[in-house]
């Protein structure tokens, strides 16, 4: 009996239970803001609204969103976001990449503020006819290997928006363009020098699939907040970045260098840092129509 007893201990105390209780413990808690998501009948435009511009949102961790959440959700009934894992249509509100049930999140995971509602917040301010419509894509740590024609995180992303067409088909919408926060999974001397090349492979192929040869592409450059000899990569990486319109028409590039701000971990951008990234988003869509 002492044995068992001493054996029980031991996998307690040990580092894979420990892991596996967290685990566990992650899954089944529910994020800060707990009132469920508010659905809405995507065939009808909201009051004021005379059409739907429908935005992708694509890219790893940082365009999904780790910054702190508000105590309470913003519900602006001209933003609305295609749910992560039930591809309904909801008011948007924070976390735009929720994974867990849209009424009692459970099987959510780690997502948190992002640049999407704020962007989208601009865009409605800026032209007051307009509703839009988000459809996150955004995966955490994804090299930008899954974003190649083919592979899994591309053909989701291509499904997503062409769902999000027929659905919103009723009213007429439009898929306005991309926003792309994407890079730390390749920032390493092996990657890099393929970069470029995969980042307009990967926007040829989204305006080939989705019939859109000028679909706007606006990518932002990721955070240069981690010490030497780390930084020499995220440097580079943001000038592959900074160097896309030059290369690829109809894009442009946010630079968010100067942001420092972070959850702690120096890479990914707390939610002041994540809501001025949505507002450059919105600014910089604002030059391209203008030219």
């Amino acid at each position: 009996m002492r044995r068992d007893f001493l054996l029980c201990l031991l996998a307690l105390s040990s580092p894979l239970f420990a892991q596996k209780a967290a685990k566990a413990k992650k899954a089944n808690t529910p994020p800060p803001t707990k009132p469920p998501l508010v659905s809405v009948d995507i065939t009808k435009l909201p009051e004021g609204a005379t059409h739907l511009d429908l935005w992708l949102l694509c890219g790893q961790s940082n365009m999904k969103g780790r910054g702190v959440m508000p105590e309470e959700p913003k519900q602006d009934p001209r933003i609305v976001m295609m749910h992560k894992m039930d591809d309904q249509w909801y008011h948007a509100r924070h976390p735009l990449h929720l994974t867990g049930d849209a009424k009692t999140f459970q099987g959510h995971d780690n997502a948190g503020v992002g640049p999407g509602l704020a962007f989208a917040e601009v865009l409605a301010e800026q032209d007051k006819t307009a509703a839009i419509g988000l459809v996150p894509c955004a995966v955490g740590g994804s090299s930008i290997k899954l974003w190649q024609k083919g592979a899994k995180l591309y053909e989701e992303a291509i499904r997503r928006a062409k769902l999000a067409l027929q659905t919103t088909a009723p009213v007429k919408a439009r898929i306005r363009g991309v926003i792309w926060l994407q890079g730390e999974a390749n920032a390493n001397p092996q990657e890099l020098p393929l970069h470029a090349e995969r980042l307009r492979a990967m926007i040829e192929a989204l305006r080939a699939d989705l019939e859109l040869q000028e679909l706007p592409f606006i990518a932002c450059t990721i955070g240069e907040m981690k010490p030497e000899p780390l930084l020499t990569n995220l440097k580079a990486m943001n000038e592959i970045q900074l160097a896309l319109p030059k290369s690829v028409p109809h894009t442009a590039c946010v630079d968010a260098r100067d942001l420092k701000t972070h959850i702690g971990d120096a890479v990914h951008f707390d939610t002041a840092a994540q809501n001025e990234i949505g507002r450059r988003f919105a600014q910089k869509w604002a030059e391209m129509t203008k030219k």
